[in-house]
């Protein structure tokens, strides 16, 4: 694939030290992200690889972030949609979801996401008051991220069931255990979610759950096959997850990483991966 074809980069964060903290940033392993990580760091390196679009994803439990992230992308070129967040369980989510579509930007928004991975409940997704916020979601034509372990997936199953209106996007596979090379319960678990039609999943976030000093593709490989025959290219979608990835990657390796493992794949269903779905579930417009 070269930089002539067009790529979508669906799932990368920016945040600013000096307006917000982030608090998740902690401990040795995770100190090189405790830095600024702007869209002027990303651009040049996206452009680089051939990306002309991508995904800014929230980061923390926050309002205010998002019309930040809403007013970046009115400013910007480069991001053509935001997944922001918003207290699920707030009795006025239906008003709350019109006003950040009426923000600066507001028509950047393509989807909601709660870091539900750090939920205590491995059921949290199924709680009345958080259906109810989900209902909201899809009646305002947004798709939902979920950020999610492995052990959580069966509720995102049974979410997704009962709210076969809404799109479910399950980011980074749903943080598969390559490290341990151990792809059981998680497969499985990953197959159901795809038995739903109302599912499609982001081959991303995969160098973390490796070893980040020592992965290969063939390490990742694997999990990437379970993905595509489950969920099929048409339900798949590429996302570098940077700065996270730099952990373990560079940008460009995450991307050689992700042409690699599809590189049996015909042209088509490349193209799927790399442009089709995330346009088509995030509603992008054409560059």
């Amino acid at each position: 694939m070269g930089t002539s074809v067009t790529i979508i980069d669906a799932h990368h964060h920016v945040w600013d030290l000096s307006v917000r903290d982030q608090d998740w940033i902690t401990g040795p392993e995770l100190a090189p992200l405790r830095r600024d990580f702007t869209l002027a760091d990303l651009e040049p390196r996206a452009r680089a690889a051939g990306v002309t679009a991508t995904v800014l994803v929230q980061t923390i439990t926050e309002a205010q972030e998002t019309p930040e992230f809403l007013a970046l992308a009115a400013d910007s070129d480069l991001v053509a949609g935001v997944v922001g967040w918003t207290d699920l369980t707030a009795p006025g989510i239906t008003q709350e979801l019109a006003r950040l579509r009426e923000l600066p930007g507001g028509e950047h928004l393509v989807g909601i996401r709660h870091q539900v991975q750090g939920e205590p409940d491995p059921e949290w997704l199924l709680r009345a008051d958080v259906r109810r916020g989900l209902t909201a979601v899809a009646e305002a034509g947004l798709a939902y991220d979920l950020v999610v372990k492995p052990e959580q997936l069966p509720a995102c199953v049974r979410a997704a069931a009962v709210l076969p209106g809404l799109t479910f996007v399950l980011d980074h596979l749903g943080k598969p255990p390559i490290a341990d090379g151990a792809p059981e319960p998680w497969a499985g678990h990953v197959r159901a979610l795809a038995a739903l039609p109302n599912t499609v999943a982001k081959l991303s976030g995969l160098v973390t759950e490796a070893d980040w000093a020592q992965w290969t593709v063939r390490d990742l490989r694997p999990y990437a096959e379970v993905a595509l025959d489950a969920f099929g290219p048409e339900r798949l979608m590429f996302g570098s997850d940077w700065p996270v990835c730099r952990l373990a990657a560079s940008y460009e390796e995450v991307l050689d990483s992700a042409r690699e493992v599809t590189s049996g794949l015909g042209a088509d269903e490349r193209r799927e991966i790399f442009e089709g779905t995330a346009r088509r579930v995030y509603g992008l417009s054409a560059p």
